[in-house]
């Protein structure tokens, strides 16, 4: 290749140019749900979203592919977003009680998210604090003001975007309607939808003031006698609504006559029972009659109390939606109005209120990753037309009741997320928003507790209050033991295997039509019979014996069962042979799903391996710490938002929840932190659990008849070979596959093997099965001798086949305790040359990514990427094929990064001011089909996306 004839004339200079001709290193988009967010905002006349989070990120969001990020620099927690009318402009308050402006400048046909001011109040010399601590922020819709109401009672005016305080301007009540007290908190600040001068002031003790701002005096007093939560000025103009801490509401008339000391009406929609606050009123006139009253919380406290609902009131329909995890924060898509759009701790929600029966939307970003606990990633590109439209329509038909079928077939290309619950989630990774595509369960295979039915109980009818549960978000994981932790998918044949928590090992095919069968278990006993071991884990998960109805899409038909059943810790598919191999801590075998037996088991254990036997969950704890740990390490935060004490039990449920992604990653992914670094002891724990396997048809006898072969590696750096016999197609389904043992490697440092990769005899990495069958890569070149690279956690090791004798080597500075966590093998091409060239890619324990060249293994760049401490981080980073990869920045976020200058997916979207002239129809971006899904243009994916499309299409 072009590496070669470079090398040769020993140009650096050439070398250097042509390594920042294919590599290149941006993290350029962050998946999922916003970790921990604490505020939300919207602007109807950009069509933006925007959440702040309890570490002090801002995301945007527009049409699907507009995303925006910013991150304060103080680590303090979001409270409040305001963005200023028909302006590019936001605000953001902090809870250290900091101000800050931001605004989406374009440069370059491309719009950034740039802080361009921050402002903390001053207050007059000597006041104490609650004098200018900020609770209530509005932002004038002149673009002009902000007005500012604190802990003291006090409303400040101040001019934007420059932040310059107007103290002739600020408001200061005369107290006499609470007895000369102090007025307490400013608890809201509303302007009149009629006359942007009125401006109404609502204090925390109950009394609002209507202020003018002009005359800078009051025009009226409403005299509330409860806790104040929230005020809705309704569009005529003439009535307001408050909500209050009782669980009550009430309306009052504007009527300039002072004071108004009785509301027009008080309503306690949940009344009787004493009941919790009204955090959040709306009121909206709708096309088709009475108009919608929204509001949140409210619920009898004794019995609902903690319920997280908002309750929907239109003419004779009443619902209260109950979501799963704490309200942050809602608004209403007014004109309809047409959607309520509800932001709770785990998920983004929005509810169709145009459509009868006020169906959930399924949004085309923000949706939760983590419904049930990510415990692995696996991605696949470049997949055929023909998969990727069976695999939507199965997903279409999952959605039917509430979703049209997607229409439009972007690049064909998805990532696969493994759940706690035994389901495997496929999402559209072709673009800047994950999209969820298809959802298959492995949980009806299996007798658990769960009973299928249980979410189907929408509330009886006549039930009060009206619940209906919402959102997907469900933690609770009805058995660990179904925690799928391996996966492999062939993108040409549709076959799939996926491999759990408890030793099961499932073989499924992609089916259009709905199928009954019954799933038969293969036993496959990995201890082969040593003596004096005695499983300490869990048991195994109970099969069912009747047949089971399952939906189309992916459909078991086959399932081994390790014993004992061990976390599945290596798994291999070659679809061409039709094999399946898997490992645990105790060895590996491989099974033939064609005709439905096991072909091949080794025990790896070395009888100082007592540790393998205590199976997963006795380790568990400290792993959970740990992860635990790391995780709040990424987004430590302190959390004091005013109003929103959160439920202490609850938050430790979902800690507990949070943990039992512990198994997930599994004892091993932690192992390397403490160890140190000397060569290992064969006593060493886990030596026999087994990290890699790799099928390959290559020299394993003798170097002129190649042959179907398994290669295995293990924790103590073990590497065992067989040579496999497989009939011909023709005789296929009756003779046997045969294995025999053919070569073992032991190497010196017994460092653990975590890649193995034969190369041809033009030094490139053998095709997967089938590839070259669809015309998709070339047939390896079987003239010349074929290598094998042995990669351990310490260095990269390159073996001549079949003599095995070693040829070259690379060697991790051993210095800084850098170990190998992570290795793919990934295709790199400059922008102007087609050629393509593969490289090794590799993640290390101290998170930084190198990029190997082959076949010579020489270090061409190296990047830091994650933090070292970030353990889970670089326990769940996953490489894509064309130099791109994922990793969880938490538990609901994947950040995506590339190493390609070829090859990149990010955001590139345009903004427009609402009042500047728009062209009429924005050329829309050219998708072409190209791996990873990235289209041959540079860098531009969503290339002049103009926000002006609805926010929330029924589709994306």
């Amino acid at each position: 290749g072009t590496m070669k004839r470079f090398r040769r004339h020993g140009h650096e200079s050439q070398r250097d140019k042509h390594k920042q001709d294919l590599y290149q290193f941006n993290k350029t988009v962050e998946h999922g749900f916003p970790h921990q967010p604490s505020a939300l905002g919207f602007s109807p006349s950009l069509q933006l979203l925007a959440i702040g989070t309890r570490s002090g990120a801002i995301k945007l969001y527009g049409a699907p592919g507009v995303e925006f990020m910013g991150l304060h620099d103080e680590n303090a927690a979001v409270t409040q977003v305001h963005f200023l009318p028909n302006q590019v402009e936001l605000v953001t308050l902090l809870d250290d009680n900091s101000l800050h402006m931001w605004t989406l400048r374009a440069h370059n046909s491309m719009s950034e998210l740039l802080e361009i001011g921050r402002f903390t109040l001053s207050g007059p010399p000597g006041a104490p604090p609650s004098v200018t601590r900020v609770t209530a922020v509005l932002a004038h819709s002149s673009g002009e003001l902000l007005l500012l109401g604190t802990e003291g009672g006090h409303v400040f005016v101040v001019e934007v975007p420059g932040f310059r305080e107007l103290e002739e301007n600020n408001i200061s009540v005369e107290d006499d309607y609470v007895g000369r007290r102090n007025l307490e908190c400013v608890e809201t600040l509303h302007e009149n939808p009629l006359n942007p001068r009125q401006v109404l002031i609502g204090y925390s003790r109950g009394l609002m003031v209507l202020w003018d701002l002009d005359r800078q005096r009051p025009i009226q007093h409403f005299l509330g006698t409860q806790q104040l939560e929230s005020v809705w000025w309704m569009e005529d103009g003439e009535n307001i609504l408050s909500s209050h801490s009782d669980g009550s509401y009430c309306q009052w008339t504007v009527t300039g006559e002072d004071p108004q000391t009785e509301p027009e009406k008080q309503e306690m929609p949940y009344g009787s029972f004493p009941c919790k606050a009204i955090s959040k009123v709306i009121q909206l006139p709708s096309k088709q009659g009475p108009p919608f009253l929204i509001f949140s919380g409210g619920m009898p406290r004794a019995s609902y109390g903690d319920r997280h609902c908002i309750s929907v009131i239109h003419s004779k329909t009443h619902e209260a939606l109950d979501f799963t995890s704490r309200i942050i924060d809602f608004f209403v898509i007014r004109e309809g109005p047409s959607a309520l759009v509800v932001l709770v701790e785990e998920e983004l929600i929005v509810v169709d209120l145009q459509t009868e029966g006020w169906p959930v939307i399924q949004t085309p970003y923000l949706v939760p990753l983590h419904c049930s606990a990510i415990t692995c990633s696996h991605h696949v590109s470049s997949i055929p037309l023909k998969l990727w439209e069976r695999v939507q329509a199965a997903g279409a038909q999952q959605n039917t009741h509430y979703s049209k079928k997607v229409q439009t077939i972007r690049t064909h290309k998805y990532r696969n997320i493994k759940h706690e619950d035994g389901t495997v989630r496929f999402w559209d990774a072709s673009g800047v928003c994950l999209y969820p595509m298809y959802k298959l369960s492995t949980a009806g295979v299996f007798l658990t507790d769960a009973d299928p039915n249980d979410n189907m109980n929408q509330g009886s009818e006549g039930e009060w209050p009206p619940f209906r549960k919402v959102g997907c978000f469900d933690p609770y994981s009805d058995d660990p033991r179904l925690g799928i932790q391996k996966i492999h998918l062939c993108k040409y044949s549709g076959y799939l295997t996926v491999a759990g928590t408890a030793g099961q090992i499932l073989v499924l095919e992609l089916n259009d039509e709905a199928a009954e069968q019954t799933v038969e278990a293969t036993v496959v006993d990995l201890l082969q019979g040593q003596e004096g071991f005695r499983w300490k884990g869990q048991a195994r998960l109970d099969v069912r014996e009747e047949p089971v109805l399952f939906p189309p899409g992916f459909q078991p038909f086959a399932l081994v069962q390790c014993q004992p059943p061990a976390v599945v810790t290596a798994i291999a598919l070659h679809s061409e042979w039709k094999l399946v191999a898997f490992g645990t801590s105790h060895g590996f075998g491989f099974y033939d799903y064609h005709q439905r037996n096991n072909i091949l088991v080794k025990c790896t254990l070395n009888p100082s391996d007592q540790m393998a036997l205590e199976g997963p969950l006795s380790r568990v704890k400290s792993i959970k710490k740990s992860l635990r740990q790391s995780f709040r390490r990424i987004r430590r935060s302190r959390v004091s938002m005013r109003k929103h004490h959160t439920n202490n039990a609850l938050r430790l449920a979902l800690h507990n929840s949070e943990l039992l992604r512990a198994e997930a990653l599994q004892e091993m992914e932690l192992a390397p932190v403490q160890r140190k670094i000397e060569a290992r002891s064969s006593d060493d724990s886990f030596t026999g659990l087994v990290r890699t396997l790799y099928f390959a048809d290559t020299f394993v006898s003798d170097s002129s008849h190649s042959t179907p072969s398994l290669w295995a590696g293990t924790n103590g750096g073990a590497v065992f070979a067989y040579v496999l016999r497989v009939p011909s197609l023709e005789r296929r389904a009756e003779d046997p596959v045969v294995a025999h043992a053919a070569k073992e490697i032991q190497l010196m440092h017994r460092a653990p093997v975590v890649g193995l990769v034969v190369l041809d005899g033009k030094g490139a990495p053998l095709p997967e099965p089938l590839e070259v069958a669809h015309d998709l890569a070339r047939s390896p070149e079987m003239h010349g001798s074929h290598h094998l690279l042995v990669v351990s956690e310490e260095q990269f090791k390159l073996f001549t086949l079949p003599k095995v004798s070693s040829k070259s080597k690379l060697k991790l500075t051993a210095v800084d305790g850098s170990r190998v966590r992570r290795v793919g093998v990934a295709w790199f091409g400059s922008r102007t040359d087609e050629q393509l060239e593969s490289s090794l890619v590799v993640l290390t324990n101290q998170g930084e990514l190198h990029v190997i060249s082959l076949p010579s293994i020489k270090m061409m760049v190296h990047y830091p990427c994650i933090r070292r401490e970030d353990v889970s981080g670089i326990a769940s980073c996953v490489f894509t094929k064309y130099g791109q990869g994922f990793y969880l920045i938490s538990p609901s976020e994947f950040e995506r990064f590339s190493l390609s200058t070829r090859w990149v997916v990010e955001p590139h979207c345009l903004v427009e001011a609402p009042l500047q002239m728009r062209p009429k129809n924005p050329s829309s971006p050219v998708h072409r089909d190209q791996p990873d899904g990235v289209p041959t243009e540079h860098r531009c994916v969503c290339s002049c996306v103009i926000v002006q499309k609805p926010l929330f299409p029924s589709c994306c």
